[in-house]
Parts: C-alpha cells; structure tokens; sequence
C-alpha cells in the first residue's frame, strides 16, 4: 500500500489542539482527538523507531522479511502504517494515533513533498532490505 498526500487550495483555519493529557480516559474526547489532522489537511508524518515494537505482548515481525526492529510508523488522519526496510507496509489497527503522538521525542523534523520521497530518503523504500541500520 502506497500513501498518497492530497492538497487543497481552500484556506483551513487551525483546531485548537487537544494533547493526550487533556484527552484522558474519554472515548468521545479520545475521538475527537485522533480525527484532527496532526498539522494540516492531508498531512502524514513519518516516525523512526529502531527498537523491536511490541503490540499486547506480541513481537512485529515482517511478513516479507521476517524482520523484527527498524520500523517506519506512519500516521496519517487516525490511522498508523508500519514500514519495514523491505518495503512492505500495512495497516496496523493497534497503533491509534495517540500512541504515534506519545512516541514522538523531536517535534521538527524533515520535511519532503510525498511520501515516496521520505520512504526513499529515509531507506524504506527497499533498497536496505535484510539490513539493520543502528
């Protein structure tokens, strides 16, 4: 699956922005939450994580590689991608955006004007397949 941004020309005003503290046990604040665009219309952010990622327990693994860390995390709207460095990427439903926000260390960071751009900048795009980079 290939994540494609879409831009607009019509002008947004910004949403006042809740944090997942002001979020707390909620399920309608929480919704709310995860449906505000991170920084814009269409925007999608991109998330390193080299450790191994663990979801109830369960070690991810790459179906097409087996691989097991040096993850890319993806989040656009309310859903979050996993990326390995093969390629291959899906839809991981146990990731809401509100853990994607809680791992985020650096607020700035790079960035490129699509996706593919990024996948290939930050060598997700195949070309490091079966290697680890630390």
């Amino acid at each position: 699956m290939t994540l494609v941004l879409r831009t607009t020309n019509h002008r947004v005003e910004p949403t006042p922005v809740l944090t997942a503290v002001t979020v707390g046990s909620d399920p309608l604040l929480q919704l709310h939450y995860e449906m505000q665009a991170p920084s814009g219309p269409g925007a999608t952010r991109c998330l390193s994580h080299p450790p191994e990622l663990s979801l109830r327990g369960i070690p991810v693994m790459c179906s097409a590689c087996r691989a097991r860390r040096d993850w890319l995390l993806i989040n656009h709207g309310r859903n979050v991608w996993v990326c390995c460095r093969c390629s291959n990427q899906w839809l991981e439903p146990e990731i809401s955006r509100a853990d994607f926000d809680a791992l985020i260390a650096i607020p700035d960071g790079t960035t490129y004007s699509t996706v593919e751009q990024g996948l290939r900048a930050l060598g997700f795009d195949g070309a490091f397949a079966g290697t680890y980079l630390d």
